[in-house]
C-alpha cells in the first residue's frame, strides 16, 4: 500500500513573543517539532536595520536592492546570549557563547569554509524571503508589487525545520497571526499510556514529541540535521513507533528502502539510503555495522506480528536471506580482522561497532555484533516458517541456535556467572541484560547470572557541561542535591554521578533490554525505580532542563547533540506493556492477540493508577488499573492493604490473554466480570480527552526548571509547572458506573 503523505497535523500558536531589538522577534512554541512557520495574514512588512543582527543578512538581496524577511529555527537557546543555539541544531560550527561551550579552542570547529557566507560560521536552519525593491516595485520588477507579494506569501514550501524557537527579522513591530504547522506523515496515532506518575508521563511524552518529529517519509533520527534513517535507530525504537502509530504502510517503505540499497553481494547498509557514515564499524565489503544492518529483516518480523501482511514476508524472504548468507560468509573474517577472533582473548570491550550507543558505560560491540547476526538468523527464520519454506526456516533456526551456545558458552566461560566476555570486568553494556532477555543464558544460569547483574553500581561524571553546572551552582543548592542523593560530596568537591538502579547508564539497545528483564523476571520495581528516576541519566534530567522531546545523550550538550532525537526511547514501548499492561502477545500475527500482563508496584507512592491503549488491525486494546481504598494520608501507602480495579477492553475478532500478579498475602482475593451492556465509548473518550485536556491548561506536570542567570553566571532552580507530565485518567472508568450491570 501506499505510505501515507507528509502533511499538517497540528496548528501551533506561540506561547510568548519577545522582542530581541534591532527588528528581531523570538516565539517561543512550547514545545519542538518539525515544521515551519505559517503566516496567516501575509508576512510583516520588512525594514532594512542599519546592520542585520548575526546570520539574518541576506547579501544577494542587498546587492540588488531587494527587501527581505529571514526566519531561524532552533530547539534550544543559547545559554551565554539568550540568541537561538544555531551551533547545537547543526552539530558543528562555531559557537555564539564563544569557546565556553567547545571543547576546542575558538575557531577549531569552524567549518564554516563549507557554509553559505551569511550563515556566519554557523550552518544553521534559515528561510528567507525575497521581495522586489523595498515595497512598492524595485529591482525585481514584475506585475506585483513587493507589498502585493508580501500580503500574499503565507509559508516556505521549500522543506521543513526541527525547533521550539523562531526568530523572525526584521520588522518594526511583533509579527502578528504567526502559527506554527507541525508537518509528519499522516499516518492514524492510535497508542496511549497515562498514569498517575508525573514522570513516567514526562519521559512519555519526550519520546511521542520526539518520534512525531521524526516521521517525514523516514522514520529519522533528528529533523534538523541528517535526517536520516539510521538502522540502529530503527532497532531499538520501532517497538515504541508500532505501539503509537499505525506503522503499517510507512515500515513497509522503510524495508523496501533497504532492499533497494542492498550491495549485490546480499550486504545490507547502515542507512537505509547509503551515506558510507559509518562503513568501517561494519565487517567490510559494504555492510553496515551488524544490528544497524539487520534493520530490515527485525523490522519485517515486527510487521508481520501487528499487521499479518503474509505478502509482505514473500516480497522480503530472498533480500533477508542473502544478507543472512553473506554473514555466514564473511562475519568471522570480518571479525577477526578487527581483533575479535572466536575466542575474544584479545579483546577488552569497546571494539569496532557502535553497540550499546551512546551509553556510560564502555559498550560492548562484540556482543551486539554477534547478537543481532542471531537476530538476522532468527529473523529469516521465522518468515520461511510462516510462509511454509521448512529447508530455510530449519536451515536458519539451526543457524540461530549454533550462535547462541557460541555466545553463551564465551560470556559463561569465565566462570562467574556474570555474562561477560572472557576478559571482561563486568562493567559494559549491554551485558546481563541482553543475554537474559534474549534466553541466551542457559536456564540453568539465570538466576545466577541476574544476582550478579545486581552488583554493579554506578559512577562519577565528568562531562563538560556538568562541570561548569557544578562550578557554576549556588552552595546552599549543592548541599540541596547532596541530601537527594543527586550529588557526591568528598571533601570540598561535589561530583554528579549516574546510578545504575536509580536511572540509566544503558544506551540505545540497553535500556529495553535492562526494564523488560526487570519487569519480567520479578523485579518490576526496581524498573519502575529506573524510568522514574531523578538527575543525571534520567528523563526528569531533560524535564528539568525544559526538554519537550528526547535527548540524543543521557548528558547536556550547548555545541553537539541533538535535543529532538528518539533513539534513547525505547522506554516508551516498556510503559504501555509493564506499567499499564497490555501489549500484542508476543507470538501473535496480524494483532490478533493481546496479553495483558498487570505488573503492580510495591507502594502507590510510586503510582496510584495507570492505563494504555494499544492500536492494532483490528481495533484498539485498553487497559486501565487503579488503586481504591487508599488510606488518606500518604504516609502510609507504603505499609497500606489496597483494592485493585482492573478495567480491560478486547476489540471484536481480537482475543486477550489476562495475566494477573501473584497475591502479596494470604488475604489477597479476585473477581472476574465483564459488561452486560455495549458501553459508549465514543462518549467517555471525548469526556475523558476534555478532563485531561483543561488539567494540561492548569500545567500539572513537571514542577520547576533550572534556569541560567547571565549577569551573575550562576544557575537557579525555579518553580515553573508545565503542561508536560500531567497525569490523566484512562476513559474506561468513565465508561460506566461501578453500579452498572457486570
Amino acid at each position: 500500500s501506499e505510505i501515507p503523505p507528509v502533511l499538517p497535523m497540528e496548528r501551533i500558536a506561540p506561547d510568548e513573543v519577545r522582542d530581541l531589538g534591532r527588528g528581531r522577534w523570538l516565539l517561543d512554541f512550547g514545545r519542538a517539532f518539525s515544521g515551519v512557520l505559517h503566516f496567516d495574514m501575509g508576512m510583516p512588512t520588512p525594514i532594512v536595520p542599519d546592520g542585520y543582527p548575526r546570520a539574518h543578512g541576506f547579501e544577494a538581496a542587498t546587492r540588488k536592492g531587494d527587501s527581505f524577511i529571514t526566519v531561524i529555527y532552533g530547539e534550544s537557546l543559547e545559554m551565554m546570549t539568550g540568541d537561538i543555539n544555531r551551533v547545537l541544531v547543526a552539530g558543528m560550527g562555531l559557537h555564539d557563547g564563544g569557546p565556553r561551550h567547545v571543547s576546542n579552542l575558538k575557531g577549531e570547529q569552524d567549518n564554516s569554509k563549507c557554509f553559505p557566507k551569511d550563515h556566519e560560521g554557523v550552518l544553521s536552519q534559515r528561510d528567507v524571503f525575497v521581495f522586489p525593491g523595498k515595497g512598492g516595485g524595485g529591482s525585481g520588477g514584475g506585475d506585483k508589487t513587493a507589498a502585493e507579494m508580501i500580503s500574499r506569501v503565507r509559508q516556505s514550501h521549500f522543506t521543513t525545520h526541527g525547533f521550539r524557537f523562531a526568530e523572525i527579522c526584521c520588522t518594526a513591530t511583533a509579527p502578528v497571526g504567526v502559527h506554527a504547522l507541525l508537518y509528519r506523515t499522516a499516518h492514524a496515532e492510535w497508542g496511549t499510556f497515562d498514569s498517575s506518575n508525573v514522570l513516567l508521563n514526562g519521559g512519555y511524552e519526550l519520546v511521542k514529541n520526539a518520534m512525531k518529529s521524526n516521521m517525514l517519509s523516514v522514520q529519522s533520527d533528528c529533523p534538523h540535521r541528517e535526517k536520516l534513517p539510521y538502522g540502529g535507530d530503527l532497532v531499538a525504537n520501532s517497538p515504541a513507533a508500532l505501539h503509537m502509530f499505525d506503522m503499517s504502510a510507512f515500515y513497509k517503505k522503510t524495508v523496501r528502502d533497504w532492499m533497494d540499497a542492498q550491495w549485490d553481494n546480499g550486504a545490507y547498509t547502515e542507512t537505509s539510503i547509503w551515506q558510507n557514515l559509518n562503513d568501517p564499524e561494519g565487517i567490510g565489503k559494504g555492510a553496515g555495522e551488524t544490528v544497524w544492518a539487520t534493520a530490515p529483516p527485525v523490522i519485517t518480523v515486527r510487521h508481520m506480528q501487528h499487521y499479518g501482511d503474509i505478502d509482505f514476508l514473500r516480497e522480503t524472504l530472498a533480500a533477508h536471506d542473502r544478507w543472512l548468507k553473506f554473514l555466514t560468509k564473511e562475519f568471522d573474517r570480518g571479525m577477526e580482522e578487527k581483533g575479535m577472533g572466536k575466542n575474544l582473548m584479545k579483546y577488552f570491550g569497546e571494539g569496532s561497532g557502535l553497540g550499546d550507543w551512546l551509553a556510560l558505560r564502555g559498550r560492548d560491540t562484540y556482543l551486539t555484533h554477534v547478537a543481532f547476526y542471531m537476530a538476522a538468523a532468527r529473523c529469516v527464520a521465522y518468515i520461511a516458517n510462516k510462509l511454509g519454506e521448512r529447508t530455510p526456516a530449519r536451515r536458519s533456526m539451526a543457524q540461530a541456535n549454533m550462535i547462541r551456545r557460541r555466545i553463551a558458552l564465551l560470556y559463561m566461560k569465565n566462570g562467574r556467572d556474570n555474562f561477560d566476555f572472557p576478559l571482561g570486568r563486568a562493567d559494559h553494556t549491554p551485558g546481563p541484560e541482553l543475554g537474559l532477555f534474549t534466553r541466551i543464558v542457559p536456564g540453568e544460569k539465570r538466576c545466577a547470572v541476574l544476582k550478579n547483574w545486581f552488583r554493579r553500581s554506578g559512577e562519577i561524571w565528568t562531562g563538560d557541561e556538568e562541570t561548569l553546572f557544578l562550578k557554576e551552582l549556588p552552595a546552599s543548592l549543592k548541599e540541596e542535591m547532596t541530601w537527594t542523593g543527586e550529588l557526591t560530596k568528598d571533601g570540598d568537591e561535589y561530583d554528579m554521578g549516574w546510578s545504575q538502579w536509580q536511572g540509566f547508564n544503558e544506551g540505545i539497545f540497553g535500556i529495553g533490554y535492562a526494564l523488560k528483564t526487570l519487569s519480567d523476571f520479578g523485579f518490576h520495581h526496581i524498573a519502575l525505580r529506573k524510568a522514574a528516576g531523578f538527575g543525571f541519566g534520567t528523563p526528569e534530567y531533560f524535564l528539568r532542563h525544559n526538554a519537550t522531546t528526547m535527548w540524543e545523550s543521557w548528558w547536556r550538550s550547548e555545541d553537539l547533540y541533538s535535543r529532538n532525537h528518539p533513539m534513547l526511547g525505547a522506554l516508551a514501548e516498556w510503559m504501555p506493556a509493564a506499567v499499564a499492561g497490555v501489549a500484542l502477545h508476543p507470538n501473535t500475527v496480524g494483532g490478533r492477540r493481546a496479553l495483558f500482563w498487570l505488573r503492580l508496584p510495591r507502594s502507590a507512592a510510586m503510582l496510584e493508577y495507570a492505563s494504555a491503549v494499544q492500536g492494532s488491525a483490528v481495533g484498539d486494546y485498553a487497559i486501565a488499573w487503579r488503586f481504591e481504598d487508599l488510606p488518606d494520608d500518604k504516609i502510609k501507602y507504603d505499609s497500606a492493604y489496597a483494592k485493585v480495579r482492573i478495567r480491560v477492553l478486547v476489540p471484536p475478532g481480537g482475543v486477550g490473554t489476562l495475566r494477573l500478579p501473584v497475591g502479596s498475602s494470604k488475604r489477597t482475593r479476585y473477581s472476574i466480570s465483564k459488561s452486560a451492556t455495549f458501553p459508549d465509548f465514543s462518549v467517555a473518550q471525548r469526556e475523558a480527552d476534555a478532563k485531561c485536556v483543561k488539567r494540561r491548561r492548569r500545567r500539572l506536570g513537571f514542577p520547576f526548571s533550572w534556569e541560567y542567570d547571565r549577569a551573575n553566571k550562576s544557575w537557579y532552580k525555579m518553580a515553573n509547572s508545565k503542561a508536560i507530565g500531567t497525569p490523566c485518567e484512562s476513559f474506561l472508568f468513565g465508561v460506566m458506573p461501578l453500579a452498572a450491570q457486570w
